[in-house]
Order: C-alpha cells, then sequence, then structure tokens
C-alpha cells in the first residue's frame, strides 16, 4: 500500500477554521505540488480529503475525484486517519489531503508501526531537520525522494 499524506497549502488567517480559504501563495503551491503529484500517483489512488475549505481547495488542483471525510476535519486522531487510509493492509494507494498535528502524528505512527528501522532506498535522499521549541525538540522530515521518483 502506497500512503502519501498532503497537508493543505497556505491559507488565510481567521476565526472560522473550517471556512479559511488559500491564499494567492496557496493556490500556487497547489498547483505546483498537485502537477508533480499527478503525474506519479499509481493508477488506482484513492483520495481522501478533510472537509475544510483550505483542504478541498487543495484537492481540487489535482483535477481528479476525491471523497471527503468528516474523520479527516482539524484535530482528527491519527489512529482515525490509518483507520480510514485503509493502513497498511489495503492494496490501493490512499493520498490523504489534511492537517497538521494529525499529517504528522499519522507519518509517525505508520513509519513506527513495526518497530524497526526506516527502510531507506539505494540512492534515496533523507534530510531532516531537527527544531526546539519551548515545550521541547520536534524532528522536521524536509524531503524524502528516491531516484525513481526523479
Amino acid at each position: 500500500m502506497e500512503l502519501i499524506l498532503w497537508r493543505h497549502a497556505e491559507a488565510e488567517d481567521g476565526l472560522r477554521d473550517m471556512e479559511r480559504a488559500l491564499t494567492a501563495k496557496g493556490h500556487k503551491q497547489a498547483d505546483k505540488m498537485a502537477a508533480w503529484l499527478k503525474a506519479r500517483l499509481p493508477e488506482r489512488t484513492h483520495i481522501l480529503v478533510s472537509p475544510a475549505k483550505r483542504t478541498q481547495q487543495t484537492a481540487a488542483a489535482l483535477g481528479m475525484n476525491f471523497t471527503t471525510l468528516e474523520v479527516l476535519a482539524p484535530g482528527a486522531s491519527a489512529e482515525e486517519v490509518l483507520r480510514a487510509s485503509g493502513w497498511p493492509e489495503d492494496s490501493d494507494s490512499v493520498l490523504i489531503i489534511g492537517h497538521q498535528p494529525t499529517l504528522g502524528e499519522v507519518a509517525g505512527l505508520a513509519l513506527s508501526q513495526r518497530n524497526a528501522s526506516w527502510s531507506i532506498k539505494k540512492g534515496a535522499v533523507w534530510w531532516i531537520t531537527s527544531r526546539r521549541h519551548d515545550d521541547g525538540a520536534e524532528a522536521l522530515l524536509r524531503a524524502v525522494i528516491s531516484p525513481d521518483l526523479l
């Protein structure tokens, strides 16, 4: 199974979280990433999207059919998102368009699920940054790319 996580593009600030729209920069970000993804998504990819306006707009940049799931709304639990995706048993690919911190938690659960080390493909690059905050350290996975995606 392929599990692809896409955080919504830059959105405007606002008090009504579910109604926040993408900024002009966010639309450009979504268009660029959509073009990259569309050329690489496996043929049978299910696209699951949060009902928030900014995620709906991010998904629309793909120009593909998608399913909106309430379980992906802001504040969703990583466990709920993984269940909705079918990870790791489903045979199809799933693209989830959602929010932080949930997507980061989903990645953490998916990658540590087997209590084993991560498998890094030959010739691949993993770029990880450590950031410190008042409440502790945070790892930021900046990029992962393998030669077959170049």
